[in-house]
């Protein structure tokens, strides 16, 4: 398996009614917290430390919340806000 990322808890239920043009951001800066994760932990399945703290990242239209699990190899979008802006 390797690194991918995915919603998770309440945050797809949130993507089914925001707008396309911001689900298009959300996806883009996602893929880059999933190549910049990838390069830092090239062996994420034998990591057994602490996963890094999560953090938030503004795009246009809104923001959104995140955690890296690095055993899992998966960024998590754990929820999405459109503020419209």
């Amino acid at each position: 398996m390797s690194w991918t990322w995915e919603y998770a808890f309440g945050a797809e239920e949130a993507a089914r009614t925001a707008p396309p043009a911001f689900l298009a951001e959300v996806t883009r800066k996602a893929d880059e917290l999933v190549r910049a994760a990838e390069a830092q932990h090239l062996h994420g399945r034998a990591h057994a430390g602490d996963d890094p703290p999560g953090g938030s990242m503004v795009v246009p239209g809104g923001m959104f919340t995140y955690q890296i699990v690095v055993r899992s190899q998966r960024v998590y979008v754990i929820q999405i806000t459109y503020l419209g802006f």
